[in-house]
């Protein structure tokens, strides 16, 4: 009986079994919360560029046809890049009209949806499956430039 009572009180090897569990339970959180924050850092770098180059690719237009396509096309370049494609949305407005007045300003305003990673979606009714990111940039029209 002492025997087995020596076995049972025994700790050796209890302290890594201890670790490794708290390990796992503070690991996965602490990845998880890594995933969410790179993902959310990918969505703020792609609004900020999409809407930047928007506005610069819309003022260095010669009209307000081609700025219009310029401006879609620069947002979606910078979509694409942060894995963004097809997702993003990009409003322009003017001050004047047309928009490519002299000394008139552009406002490029772009928004991305960030959907959280490994989120099933038969959370929507309880959880937040998506976080909205938004930029904004305003860009003067050259006063001086010919067109």
């Amino acid at each position: 009986m002492s025997r087995w009572r020596d076995r049972v009180s025994d700790e050796g090897g209890t302290a890594v079994i201890e670790f490794v569990w708290l390990a796992i339970l503070l690991l996965i959180p602490l990845i998880y919360l890594v995933l969410c924050l790179a993902r959310l850092q990918s969505g703020s770098y792609a609004v900020t560029q999409g809407a930047r180059e928007a506005g610069r690719a819309f003022v260095t237009a010669d009209d307000d046809a081609a700025a219009e396509a310029r401006a879609d096309a620069a947002a979606a370049i910078a979509f694409e890049d942060q894995d963004f494609g097809g997702q993003g949305d990009l409003t322009v407005t003017c001050t004047d009209t047309p928009c490519l007045t002299p000394g008139a300003t552009i406002t490029a305003e772009t928004t991305v949806r960030v959907p959280l990673p490994l989120v099933p979606s038969f959370l929507g009714d309880v959880v937040p499956l998506e976080v909205p990111v938004t930029a904004t940039q305003v860009s003067p029209v050259p006063e001086y430039e010919a067109r």
